[in-house]
C-alpha cells in the first residue's frame, strides 16, 4: 500500500474544499447560459441588498484590477512566420459571452447558500448571436466570428516537417492509404471538483492559494503573469489533490476572481464547484481531427507520412491547448517507425465552446492512435500482415539516438523485442481458437495491436531542484515543488533517496506541501514526476553521501579517502559509521548539518511499448467487451513497479473511456452542452476491464539520473490504438473498415445494421 492511502482513504486528506480559514467567505459565479451573446444589461442591486451578500464582481471589476489575459504558452511561430492569434481571455466575461458555462459575475456571501440564492437575483440581459460548435462551422465562409481580432476565427496554422520530401515520396509510391480519425472532445472529471480559497495578508502583500494543481512553480507562474505580481507575492498552500491529467494545470478565471474579493473584503474568500459547473467550465481535452496519409514502396517499406490536422481551441486559447495541436502532435509524428519523410499541418480555430487544454497524454495519445491506426489500415488495405509491416519498419536498437525527420531525437528503444514480448505474452498466435469459440457463442471478436510512441519529460523550469532537511532524530523530510495529484509521490521519492543512501525508507519522509524554501523545478506534466524531480532526489541521496563522509572520517579518525560506502554505511576496515547513526548525532540545532539542496537538468525521453487488446461484441446489441488485454511498456528503469502498474491501468481505462463511451457533445445550432452531466456523458467503470496484464521491458535512458522514461501517458497512449484496431477487427468480416470514437453500442449497431444492408443490396 502507499504511505498516503491510509491518510487519504481515513478522511485525513486535505483537499481545497477542506480547508477552513478564520472568517472566510463563498462564493458563487453567475455562468453564460447561451454560447455567444452580447451583455446588453447586468444589474446586481437586488443580489446585494440580499442579507448576507458582501460583494458582487463583474466584468468591469476584473479590468479595472489590472488582470492581463489568461496566459497560453505558444509563443514559437507558425506558418509564414504567423503567431497565433490571442484574444483576450478575461477573469469574467465583459461586453460578451462566448460559451456556455462562461463566468459573468462573483457573488460572495457569508454562506455558500446565500451567494447562490442572491446569483439567482442578478438581472442580465442578452442579446443573441449566432453559435458555432465545430472547427468546420467556425471556418466556413460567413461564419459568425468570435473575436474582432481573429478573421474567419482561424487562430493558427502550424507545419512540421518537409512537406517537398513528402509530397515527392508520395508520388513514386506503389501503395498509398489515407484515413480520417476523430478524436472526440472529452470531460476530464476528476473525482475533486474544482475549487479555490484565496486569502490576502495586507501587511505583506501576500496572497495564499489552495488550488487543485498538478506544478507549484507553473501554479504561481500563471498567475503572477496574470495579476502582474511577483511570485513572492504568491503562496501556494495546496496539500492534496484529487486528480489532474493535466486539467488542473491552468490556472482559472475563478482563481483570480477570488483574489480580487480577498483584497476588497479583507477576508479570505472559498468558491467549490460543482460537478454541473466541471462538466460546462473546466477545460476539456481533446476535440482533434486528424487525416493522415503513408506511402509505402512494393515491399512494404515506410516512404513517408503526412498529417493534415484540425484543432477546436473552444472559445479562448486557453493554457496548453494550441501547444498540444501543434508541437506535441508533431513530436511524435513517426511513431515507433524510420519514416524518411514527414510532414504535418494543424490548422486551429475558434469555436463558442468550452476552452481545450491537457488532458492526460495532451496530444500524445491522439497522435499515437492516428499513427497505429492508419498503419493497421493501411496493412488490411494493401494485404500486408500488421505485424509484419511493423516489424521491417521499426527504428532499430542499434540506430540510437535516432533523430526524427521533423523533430527530435529518441533517447533509446529496443521496439521489436517489446513488441515480440508482448506478442508471446497476449499469445497472439493462438487468437483463431479464440476467435472460433466466440463465433460459436454468437459474437463477433477482434485482437488489435499498437505499437506505440510518446514524448515524456519536457518541462518549462530551467532545472529541477529538491530539499532535505533532518529533525532531531536524523529522519529526513524532502520537499519539491512538483505536486502529487494523485501518483505516490509520499511512497516513491522517499524510497528513491533511501535506495541510493542503502538505508531503511522508513526514516525518509515527503512533505505533501510546498517547502518553505523557495525552490525551482517542473510540474508532474509530460509523465515527468519521477525522471525529473525523482532524479534529482537520487542526485541528492548521492549528495547526501558526500556531505557526511567528512563528518565519518572524524567519527571513525580515519583519512577520508579510506572511507567506502556500501549498504547505508561507511566502512574503514573492520570499523563502521551509519548514514542514520550519523545523521543522528549531528543533530541539534538547526539547521542541521546535512539539510541541503540538490538538483539536476534532465531530457526529454521517449516512453514506448506494446499494447495488444481482444474485443468482444455482440452483433444483436452492439454491446463492445473487452475480453484479453496485454501492455508491455519500455518505461526505462522502474523504482516501484506497483505505483507504476496502477498507472498503467488508470490509463489503459482513461483509454477505454474514450474508446467506448465518452463524448462532451455540443448542439450544432446552438452550442449548447448537451452532455453536461453523468446521466449523459458515460464514465468508463471497473468493470470494463476485468482482467489485464502489465508487464516491464525496460530500456534505461541516458537522459537522467534514475534511466526512468516516465509512465503517466502510456497506459492511454497505447490502449486507444489497441482497443480500437480490436475492435475494426471484430467487425472487418461485415465489411467495415473504419468508424470514428466511441463505440457505444447504438453506434456499433448501427454500423453493423448499415454493412448488412450494403452487403444484402450489393
Amino acid at each position: 500500500m502507499r504511505r498516503e492511502d491510509l491518510r487519504l482513504v481515513s478522511g485525513h486528506g486535505r483537499y481545497t474544499a477542506d480547508w477552513i480559514l478564520p472568517g472566510q467567505l463563498h462564493a458563487a459565479f453567475l455562468r453564460a447560459d447561451r454560447a455567444h451573446a452580447e451583455i446588453l444589461r447586468l444589474d446586481a442591486s437586488r443580489a446585494l441588498a440580499h442579507p448576507g451578500v458582501k460583494a458582487v464582481l463583474t466584468g468591469d471589476d476584473a479590468r479595472e484590477a489590472g488582470f492581463k489575459s489568461l496566459p497560453n504558452i505558444v509563443g514559437y511561430p507558425g506558418k509564414d512566420g504567423q503567431q497565433l492569434k490571442k484574444p483576450h481571455h478575461p477573469v469574467l466575461a465583459t461586453g460578451r459571452v462566448r460559451f456556455v458555462g462562461e463566468p459573468v459575475a462573483m457573488i460572495v456571501a457569508e454562506t455558500a447558500a446565500i451567494a447562490e440564492d442572491a446569483r439567482e437575483l442578478i438581472e442580465i440581459e442578452y442579446r443573441d448571436l449566432p453559435a458555432v460548435a465545430s472547427f468546420d462551422a467556425a471556418v466556413k465562409d460567413g461564419a459568425p466570428r468570435l473575436h474582432d481580432d481573429v478573421p474567419g476565427n482561424l487562430a493558427f496554422e502550424y507545419e512540421s516537417g518537409d512537406a517537398q520530401a513528402a509530397a515527392a515520396a508520395f508520388a513514386q509510391a506503389r501503395h498509398v492509404s489515407k484515413v480520417t480519425m476523430e478524436s472526440q472532445r472529452l470531460v476530464g472529471n476528476m473525482l475533486e471538483p474544482r475549487a479555490c480559497q484565496v486569502a490576502f495578508d495586507p501587511p505583506s502583500g501576500r496572497y495564499t492559494f489552495h488550488v487543485p494543481l498538478q506544478g507549484v512553480g507553473g501554479m504561481r507562474g500563471q498567475i503572477a503573469a496574470v495579476s502582474g505580481l511577483d511570485k513572492d507575492s504568491i503562496v501556494i498552500a495546496t496539500q492534496d489533490v484529487g486528480g489532474s491529467f493535466g486539467v488542473r494545470g491552468p490556472a482559472y478565471p475563478e482563481y483570480f476572481a477570488a483574489m480580487l474579493a480577498a483584497r476588497k473584503l479583507g477576508r479570505p474568500v472559498k468558491w467549490a464547484g460543482t460537478r454541473g459547473e466541471s462538466f460546462m467550465s473546466d477545460f476539456q481535452g481533446r476535440a482533434l481531427s486528424l487525416t493522415g496519409e503513408i506511402a509505402l514502396d512494393a515491399d512494404g517499406k515506410f516512404l513517408a507520412i503526412r498529417f493534415d490536422d484540425r484543432a477546436d481551441l473552444g472559445a479562448y486559447a486557453a493554457a496548453f491547448g494550441a501547444f498540444i495541436a501543434t508541437r506535441n502532435l508533431s513530436i511524435t509524428a513517426g511513431g515507433v517507425y524510420r519514416i524518411p519523410a514527414i510532414h504535418v499541418r494543424t490548422r486551429l480555430a475558434y469555436t463558442n465552446t468550452a476552452p481545450v487544454s491537457a488532458y492526460r497524454g495532451a496530444g500524445r495519445p491522439d497522435i499515437a492512435y492516428a499513427i497505429e491506426r492508419l498503419v493497421d489500415y493501411a496493412a488490411h488495405e494493401h494485404g500486408f500482415d500488421p505485424v509484419a509491416l511493423r516489424r521491417k519498419n521499426f527504428v532499430p536498437r542499434d540506430a540510437m539516438p535516432y533523430k526524427t525527420p521533423n523533430a527530435g531525437t529518441y533517447d533509446s528503444g529496443d521496439f521489436e523485442a517489446v513488441m515480440d514480448d508482448a506478442l508471446k505474452r497476449a499469445d497472439w498466435a493462438g487468437f483463431p481458437r479464440r476467435r472460433s469459440a466466440a463465433k460459436r457463442a454468437g459474437k463477433l471478436r477482434g485482437i488489435g495491436i499498437a505499437t506505440y510512441l510518446e514524448a515524456g519529460g519536457g518541462g518549462a523550469a530551467p532545472k529541477d531542484q529538491v530539499a532535505v532537511e533532518f529533525d532531531t532524530n536524523g529522519d529526513m523530510t524532502l520537499f519539491a515543488v512538483t505536486h502529487s495529484s494523485g501518483q505516490g509521490h509520499e511512497t516513491v521519492f522517499p524510497q528513491i533517496v533511501a535506495g541510493a543512501l542503502g538505508i531503511d525508507p522508513a526514516h525518509i519522509r515527503f512533505h505533501p506541501r510546498p517547502p518553505a524554501a523557495e525552490l525551482v523545478g517542473n510540474g508532474t506534466g509530460g509523465s515527468r514526476g519521477v525522471l525529473g524531480t525523482g532524479s534529482a532526489f537520487r542526485v541528492l541521496g548521492e549528495k547526501l553521501i558526500d556531505l557526511a563522509r567528512p563528518h565519518a572520517a572524524a567519527m571513525l579518525a580515519v583519512p577520508e579517502h579510506r572511507l567506502d560506502y556500501e549498504d547505508g554505511r561507511f566502512h574503514a576496515g573492520r570499523r563502521s559509521a551509519g548514514f542514520l547513526e550519523i545523521a543522528r548525532a549531528l543533530a541539534g540545532p538547526k539547521p542541521h548539518p546535512l539539510d541541503t539542496v540538490a538538483e539536476g537538468t534532465f531530457g526529454t525521453t521517449y516512453p514506448n511499448g506494446c499494447h495488444i487488446a481482444e474485443v468482444e461484441i455482440d452483433p444483436e446489441t452492439g454491446a463492445a467487451a473487452i475480453a484479453r488485454y496485454t501492455a508491455v511498456d519500455d518505461l526505462g528503469h522502474v523504482v516501484n513497479p506497483t505505483l507504476v502498474e496502477g498507472q498503467v491501468h488508470g490509463g489503459v481505462v482513461q483509454g477505454a473511456g474514450q474508446v467506448f463511451g465518452e463524448h462532451a457533445v455540443y448542439e450544432p445550432a446552438t452550442a449548447q452542452l448537451l452532455t453536461g452531466s453523468f446521466m449523459d456523458y458515460v464514465m468508463p467503470r471497473a468493470g470494463w476491464l476485468r482482467d489485464i496484464e502489465v508487464h516491464d521491458h525496460p530500456v534505461p535512458t541516458p537522459t537522467n539520473a534514475l534511466g526512468a522514461k516516465g509512465v503517466g501517458e502510456s497506459g492511454c497512449s497505447g490502449s486507444l490504438p489497441a482497443l480500437v484496431n480490436a475492435t475494426i477487427d471484430a467487425l472487418r468480416p461485415l465489411g467495415i473498415r473504419h468508424l470514428d470514437m466511441p463505440f457505444t453500442p447504438a453506434r456499433l449497431w448501427q454500423a453493423m445494421r448499415r454493412a448488412r444492408l450494403e452487403r444484402r443490396d450489393s
